[in-house]
This record gives C-alpha cells, sequence and structure tokens, in this order.
C-alpha cells in the first residue's frame, strides 16, 4: 500500500496524488433489453443509482432482478440498450468495470475445504495485492466481519450467517465502489440477517460504497433502502424513497377504540366519514400520520366530550405497495415468495 507520504526525487517529502473525483451516480442505465428464447426478461428499463446508497430492486420470481444484475455486473450481455457503472461504460469497458464492482450472489462463493483466511487470501492473490497487502486486507476484513476467532476453521463448519458474512468479506477484498448483493440474506435467521443489515449500512455510510441490491424480503429493503425500483414483467413500474412509494398505495387510516358502543356511536356521529366496526368498539377514519391529521382528530373528539382508550396509525407498508403493484401477494408479509428466480 502506498504510504501517506512519500519521498520525492529532490528528497523532500511530498503529499500522494489524490484520487481522481468519483462520479457522483454510480449506475445509469438507459433502455436495457434482454430476451431469452423469444421472451422479453427485460424490456426497455432505466435506472439512476446515486452514488453511495442502497439501491434495491424488488419484484415477483421471475421479473428480471438476477438478469438485471448479471448484466451490470458483465456476466451477461444484454441484447441493447446503455449502461455505465463505477465510472466505465459496460460494453466498451468491461474489465474496468470489473475492476470497480464486487458481486455477492444468491449462492455462496465460500470454499468450504479452506479456512476464513485462506478464503480471503486467495481472493487477495486473484486482485493480484502484494503480500503484505493482501495479508493486511485480509486481516482487517476478518476483524470487521467479526470472524477473527473462526479465521482457521474451514468454512464448512460454519454457520449459514458466518458464511454470508465471508462470502461478502471476499466481495470487499479488492475494495470496489460498487458492490451487487443478490438476494443475500435469504435462508438466514433473524438475528443473522439483521447483522448482515447492520454491515451493509456501515459500508454505505462509513466507507461511501454503493450498494445494488435484490431482495425477496421487502422488510429488507425498507431497512436498507435510500430508493426502491419495482420490476414487473420486464418492467419498471415505480421508483422512488420507502416513503414515496408507500403514499401511492391508499389504505392509510386512524384506528380509534372505544370502552363502549356509546362511546363509539357518538365518535361516529361526530366524524361522519368513519367506518364503525361494534364486535371490536373501533372506528376507522382515513387519514395519514402527520401532526395536523392527528391534532384534528383529536379536537373533534374533545368538541363531541368523546374518551377514546387508544389510537393507532396504520399506513401502507411495502406489502401493501408490492400487491398493489405487481398483483402479487406475499403470504407472510416478511417477502415476496419462497421461491427464487431462475439464475436469467
Amino acid at each position: 500500500m502506498r504510504d501517506p507520504l512519500e519521498k520525492g526525487q529532490n528528497g523532500m517529502t511530498t503529499p500522494p496524488t489524490p484520487p481522481a473525483p468519483r462520479d457522483t451516480v454510480a449506475i445509469s442505465v438507459t433502455g436495457l433489453r434482454k430476451s431469452y428464447g423469444g421472451r422479453p426478461v427485460l424490456d426497455g428499463i432505466d435506472l439512476r443509482v446515486p452514488e453511495g446508497t442502497v439501491f434495491a430492486l424488488l419484484g415477483p420470481n421471475g421479473a428480471g432482478k438476477t438478469t438485471t444484475v448479471h448484466i451490470l455486473s458483465t456476466l451477461v450481455a444484454p441484447d441493447a440498450g446503455e449502461a455505465r457503472v463505477a465510472g466505465h461504460d459496460l460494453l466498451r469497458e468491461p474489465d474496468a468495470v470489473r475492476a470497480g464492482i464486487g458481486v455477492t450472489g444468491q449462492f455462496s462463493a465460500v470454499d468450504g475445504l479452506l479456512t476464513a483466511r485462506e478464503n480471503l487470501t486467495l481472493m487477495a492473490d486473484l486482485h493480484h495485492l502484494g503480500r503484505r497487502e493482501g495479508r493486511l486486507r485480509t486481516e482487517d476484513l476478518l476483524d470487521r466481519f467479526d470472524l477473527t476467532d473462526a479465521a482457521d476453521r474451514t468454512a464448512a463448519t460454519f454457520s449459514g450467517g458466518m458464511r454470508r458474512k465471508l462470502d461478502l468479506a471476499m466481495t470487499l477484498v479488492g475494495a470496489p465502489r460498487v458492490v451487487f448483493l443478490d438476494e443475500p440474506t435469504t435462508g438466514l435467521d433473524p438475528r443473522s440477517r439483521r447483522v448482515m443489515w447492520e454491515i451493509i449500512r456501515e459500508l454505505v455510510d462509513d466507507d461511501g460504497v454503493t450498494v445494488f441490491l435484490t431482495t425477496q424480503y421487502l422488510e429488507e429493503a425498507d431497512r436498507l433502502a435510500d430508493r426502491i425500483a419495482v420490476l414487473d414483467r420486464g418492467g419498471l413500474v415505480a421508483e422512488g424513497t420507502p416513503e414515496e412509494l408507500k403514499r401511492r398505495v391508499p389504505g392509510a387510516h386512524i384506528s380509534l377504540r372505544f370502552a363502549g358502543p356509546d362511546g363509539l356511536a357518538a365518535a361516529t356521529a361526530a366524524f361522519r366519514t368513519g367506518t364503525a366496526d361494534p364486535e371490536g368498539l373501533t372506528l376507522r377514519i382515513p387519514g395519514d400520520d402527520s401532526v395536523p391529521t392527528l391534532r384534528a382528530v383529536l379536537d373533534v373528539l374533545d368538541h363531541a366530550a368523546v374518551h377514546a382508550e387508544s389510537l393507532t396509525v396504520h399506513t401502507p407498508d411495502l406489502d401493501d405497495v408490492f400487491l398493489s403493484l405487481t398483483g402479487t401477494g406475499t403470504g407472510s408479509g416478511t417477502g415476496t415468495g419462497s421461491g427464487k428466480e431462475p439464475a436469467r
């Protein structure tokens, strides 16, 4: 690795040459198309991913998420369209694109017969790092991913969460500017999944890495993504921040619960637009979680001298967004299904 200060030809200590400025857009895609056997998988999608953010691509199984990752990571050639990744043209500069990215696929690339340290050292060799730099990089990643104590155990003895952490650590050996994570937490238990979420956010917030994420878990996209795009039948049907997408779906309401039928009846008369549930002693009022809306509801209750035992706000979540945009239910409310999209 280059020392922070180096000796020039005149013997004077001089600062190293500053790195070239980085593009503000890590990934830009225009008119991307791909078909298999005459069936369009991607039908002219456009994407723009700002540098240093998490961008999540959601969609039903077979929507083309993995195909998008394969194209943008140079594994598959598109039929048409243009793209720039990590500051380089995808088609004209594929080697430069590969040098600037890392890819963690649906299935772990960890060699189970090697130890964690040996897996990382192998990646350092493949990236042509010097012996000293490779050793420093390996030890840093073992420490960062909390794998130091298990560094000399074979990966075959690791839990699923440990293998995924090691897989991601191997992706980072080459210090990529853009990391593609294709369903990185599939099959992990909730605790391991949250550990991975913390690691991914740290990569973005602390290191400025751009993460392009596909996931089966809508909660994962909600927690991690700065922006989300929804892919369905080869086309993008929506894009925005998680909150922007949720606001597109109707159904936000405030639920008031009362101690008895008299309170419910009085509140129903006061609000007029609410929907009463006599069995549950609740009144459902259209509205959001904004302060003005909540204040207005409380003002109506005060004016009618009605006491509500509880007030809860219900807003659409990404499950509702997904169902509204794609017509595909999630079943459990935690993911888009247990199946896998075909590799293509």
